[in-house]
């Protein structure tokens, strides 16, 4: 496995920084985030340190997403919140503070306030196709 000195993920994983680990298995920790958005905030993570969601090779992807789901579930079971945030943040204009992959599992309660969600506002049908195309152009380069 592949970790970052610096990184206080990867100190989590090699059990130097101590928290409340919820789930584990031979890729991934999943452990309560210790600055929650609300009751029942959750992280997930690989054990392979990997910057963010673009670096990360697909089978840790993949195994993080599928921890993510087992988690949300039960904090659905556990909860019963209104709904459920499932948020990767990409690079810091996304508001990403750790540098290691993480998925947050965000429990939300009616009413919460908290500023993840934006307005349904309709979009310029032409530039939408527009750009769809020009992504599109990008998939089979990547």
């Amino acid at each position: 496995m592949t970790f970052d000195a610096d990184c206080i993920f990867c100190k989590i994983i090699k059990g130097e920084i101590p928290s409340f680990r919820i789930l584990e298995d031979g890729s991934t920790l999943a452990f309560m985030d210790i600055n929650p958005g609300n009751a029942g905030h959750a992280l997930v993570i690989p054990k392979y340190h990997t910057p963010d969601f673009l670096e990360a090779p697909e089978d840790w992807l993949s195994a993080t997403m599928v921890t993510a789901q087992k988690v949300a579930r039960a904090v659905e079971k556990t909860l019963e919140p209104h709904g459920i945030n499932i948020v990767v943040a990409h690079g810091a204009g996304a508001a990403q503070s750790v540098f290691h992959l993480h998925v947050h599992v965000l429990p939300r309660a009616e009413g919460d306030d908290l500023r993840l969600n934006w307005g349904l506002v309709p979009g310029d049908m032409d530039a939408i196709g527009e750009l769809a195309e020009r992504i599109k152009a990008n998939m089979g380069v990547l």
